[in-house]
C-alpha cells in the first residue's frame, strides 16, 4: 500500500480548472497540494473537487498567492494557517495539515524578483522563517513533507542554462544556501534522491518557446522529514501536463509512500 502526495502550481485555479481536474482523475493522488490558486476563499470552487470524491482547505487571496491541500476521500485537519514570525506578513503562502497519518505543508514560496531589493530581501526572511518552523517539525520527529514550489533552482544541474539564469533570484547564491542549510537540518529532497543525474524540470515559461525548446528548471520540491524519507519509493515529475492546451507553466510533482 503507498501514499501518493502531490504538487502542482496551477497558476490560477479558475482558468485551469478543467486541466486540475483531469490530472486528479489520471493521476488520482491521495494528497495533492496546490499553489497560486489565485483566488479569495470565497472563490475557491471546493464544490467541483467534492464532486470527484475530493475534500479540501485552502488559504486564499484576491489575485495571486494562495494555498490549498486536497485529499482523496477525508477532511484534511488544518494545523496552521500563513508562516510564523511576522505577523505583517498577509501573504497567503503557507498551509499545514494533517492528513492520512501525515503533517503535509504545503508552501509557495516567494520568487523574489527582481534582485537585490525588497522583494529579495522579503525571499531571503522567507526562507528563515520556514527553516524555524521546519526544525520544529523535525523535532516533532513526525512523518512530515514540506512540499511545492520554492522558487529556488538548487544545483547548476537543475537548470537548462546556468547562463540564462545567472542574474535571476531563483538561483542567487543567497537563495541557494538558505535552500541547503534545510537539507543539511535533516530534510529529504525526494525529486533530487531519484534524479541525481538532474536535468529535471518542473517549470517551462510561457515565452520563447520555452517548452517547445525543453528550457526548464527545477523549482518545485518535496522534502521528507527523516520519518518519512524512510517510506519513501518512488518521486517524479507529471511532464506531460505541461503539454496539455492550456496549462500551467508548472507540472506537478509527486511521491510515493510506504503506508
Amino acid at each position: 500500500m503507498t501514499i501518493k502526495v502531490a504538487s502542482f502550481n496551477i497558476n490560477g485555479i479558475k482558468a485551469r480548472l478543467p486541466r486540475l481536474l483531469e490530472w486528479l482523475e489520471e493521476t488520482r493522488p491521495a494528497v495533492a497540494c496546490l499553489q497560486e490558486i489565485k483566488t479569495q476563499d470565497e472563490g475557491f470552487p471546493a464544490a467541483e473537487f467534492e464532486k470527484i470524491g475530493y475534500h479540501a482547505i485552502w488559504h486564499g487571496q484576491k489575485g495571486f498567492n494562495g494555498v490549498a491541500i486536497l485529499a482523496d476521500g477525508v477532511q484534511p485537519i488544518e494545523a496552521h494557517r500563513g508562516l510564523p514570525g511576522d505577523p505583517e506578513d498577509e501573504h497567503a503562502r503557507y498551509l499545514e495539515a494533517d492528513v492520512m497519518g501525515l503533517r503535509v505543508v504545503c508552501i509557495y514560496l516567494p520568487n523574489g524578483n527582481p534582485q537585490p531589493g525588497p522583494k529579495f530581501d522579503y525571499k531571503l526572511r522567507w526562507m528563515e522563517r520556514l527553516r524555524e518552523r521546519m526544525r520544529e517539525l523535525l523535532a516533532e520527529e513526525r512523518p512530515a513533507l514540506v512540499i511545492g514550489d520554492y522558487n529556488v533552482i538548487p544545483e547548476d544541474k537543475d537548470t537548462f542554462s546556468v547562463r540564462a539564469m545567472a542574474t535571476d533570484a531563483l538561483m542567487q547564491p543567497e537563495s541557494r544556501d538558505a535552500y541547503r542549510r534545510l537539507l543539511n537540518d535533516g530534510w529529504t529532497d525526494a525529486i533530487d534522491l531519484h534524479n541525481p543525474q538532474g536535468g529535471v524540470w518542473t517549470f517551462w515559461d510561457y515565452q520563447a518557446g520555452a517548452w517547445q525548446r525543453d528550457h526548464g528548471f527545477r523549482i518545485d520540491h518535496a522534502l521528507l522529514s527523516p520519518a518519512l524519507a524512510d517510506r519513501l519509493q518512488a518521486a517524479g515529475v507529471d511532464k506531460t501536463y505541461r503539454g496539455r492546451e492550456k496549462a500551467s507553466d508548472h507540472a506537478p510533482i509527486w511521491v510515493a509512500l510506504r503506508d
